[in-house]
């Protein structure tokens, strides 16, 4: 049965359904969805409308052709490096104004670093640019950085006394590492901002090296529905506090879906599903009220030599490993010798020098499905210990799953 985070419905939100499902309901691909849904009453009601998936999102979109009615209507896209592109539409001010007032990790004294890369439509740049307005902060737009170039910038950084940086975790690990490797201090670094991937645990002990008065905060959404949650230092890295605009769900397979009641929301967003699983749980900040606990995504099933792979279960397993700081899946299809499965490893710092083979043993030997194929097919599965995981060039994102045709 599905579970909400709130007990009721204001009737400001209630009428914010109501018009979403109109909306909806004029959509000719998803008229006849919508319309055994029924009048909404409360929450009891909205669990018996249909959850929506990625593509009816851009269905309605391409139908509705949303509009702010101040200011700028601005176009943001996500995926489109595993997947096809989506879009999501947001007025000026990216609805940052709600965001600052429930979450304040920077103040008008701060220094702050934007690494959030600014090209090819993905709006994390921008949107943080749009909380900066708000917080009043001294801001450089410096965008993700080469390898070649963080010497220099980090002593930029020192001399300009940064105070906070953001950036998606997979970006400011490198960034981290490198730092903690060559000895390089930012005393001054107190605040890191941080979206669009999970935190990486391996920028705990470099930033404990690097910037011992550094701590996380977050904010958790996508593209399409924007900001859901944010979380502080306090909280766990999995856990999050939604915004009162966001109403949130937990259906019987533990599958999240998100509807946003903020009246000027541009996205129809209704129900709508990402494929991250959580839950409701208590949170270690002693905030009142309940959180929601992201578990990850669970839409990541892929076919490997006839197998069905769940890829966030087998990446879990791998980073479980000792001396594993994080893991990637890079299925290969050879047109002549069918499909080989390499397993990227991002080795800790105290690794032991043959960890590609105990992975790989741990894998022949485990109980999780695919190793069937794998004692069947020895030449199908390889390990490999890397410095850097397979990222986007767009968003310096790191996917689970990388498909590749040879």
């Amino acid at each position: 049965m599905a579970e909400f985070l709130v007990p009721e419905l204001d009737p400001a939100g209630l009428d914010r359904v109501r018009r979403l499902l109109a909306d909806l309901r004029t959509v000719p691909e998803l008229t006849e969805r919508y319309a055994g849904a029924g009048a909404v009453r409360g929450l009891a009601d909205l669990a018996g409308v249909p959850v929506m998936t990625k593509d009816d999102l851009q269905v309605a979109l391409r139908h509705l052709r949303p509009r702010a009615a101040d200011g700028a209507t601005w176009v943001f896209q996500s995926g489109g490096s595993t997947g096809a592109p989506q879009l999501g539409y947001a007025p000026t001010g990216l609805y940052m104004r709600e965001v600052h007032d429930h979450w304040r990790p920077l103040d008008r004294d701060d220094v702050f670093v934007n690494g959030w890369s600014a090209g090819k439509m993905w709006g994390a740049h921008f949107l943080v640019n749009a909380y900066l307005d708000h917080v009043g902060c001294t801001a450089m737009n410096l965008g993700a950085l080469a390898a070649t170039e963080y010497d220099p910038w980090l002593d930029f950084f020192a001399a300009q006394r940064v105070t906070g940086i953001g950036g998606t975790p997979s970006v400011l690990a490198l960034l981290f590492r490198h730092a903690s490797d060559a000895g390089v201090k930012l005393p001054d670094l107190r605040t890191v901002l941080w979206l669009g991937e999970a935190w990486d645990p391996r920028l705990d002990d470099d930033l404990r090296a690097v910037a011992p008065d550094a701590r996380r905060w977050g904010m958790f959404g996508s593209t399409e529905t924007w900001v859901v949650a944010t979380n502080t230092p306090d909280c766990a890295a999995d856990t999050w506090h939604p915004l009162p605009s966001q109403l949130v769900c937990v259906d019987d397979d533990e599958f999240l879906d998100f509807t946003a009641l903020n009246p000027t929301g541009l996205n129809p967003v209704l129900r709508y599903r990402t494929g991250d699983a959580g839950r409701f749980v208590g949170c270690s900040c002693g905030r009142p009220g309940r959180a929601v606990r992201v578990l990850g995504r669970r839409d990541g099933l892929v076919k490997f030599r006839g197998h069905l792979v769940n890829v966030a279960d087998l990446v879990d397993d791998v980073c479980a490993r000792p001396g594993v700081a994080r893991a990637q899946l890079v299925v290969t299809e050879y047109a002549d010798r069918g499909g080989l499965l390499e397993v990227l490893v991002q080795p800790r710092r105290d690794a032991a020098p043959d960890l590609a083979d105990r992975v790989r043993s741990h894998l022949l030997g485990s109980g999780f499905g695919p190793s069937i194929v794998f004692q069947r097919n020895p030449d199908a599965l390889s390990v490999t210990v890397v410095d850097r995981l397979v990222a986007n060039e767009r968003t310096g994102k790191v996917a689970n799953l990388i498909r590749r045709a040879r």
